[in-house]
């Protein structure tokens, strides 16, 4: 599969990159800064705010964190609506233990 992404990932990679771009320049804050914030390069600033797949998910963590969003990542799979259908189902077909004498 390589870097190449589905084209709805790559679509919310740059969702997700401009929500960090906004989020930067609502601080009034340059690439610069949040590079060196961030201990990276503001190329890979750029790449992020991009939404290039390829930057490892610690550096999008550190820029988080130089933004104060990185308990934003916590929202990542919370929900999880489809695993927790799943759990359900699975509880309802779920037999009685034996009794015990």
């Amino acid at each position: 599969m390589g870097t190449k992404l589905p084209r709805k990932l790559e679509q919310r990679m740059k969702i997700v990159g401009e929500q960090i771009k906004l989020a930067r320049l609502r601080r009034d804050l340059s690439i610069a800064q949040i590079a060196e914030r961030a201990t990276c390069s503001p190329l890979t600033v750029s790449r992020i705010e991009k939404g290039v797949p390829t930057v490892a998910i610690g550096i999008y963590l550190r820029v988080l964190y130089a933004l104060q969003l990185d308990e934003d990542i916590l929202w990542i799979a919370k929900e999880d609506r489809l695993g927790k259908s799943l759990q359900d189902l699975n509880l309802k077909n779920r037999q009685r233990a034996s009794k015990k004498e």
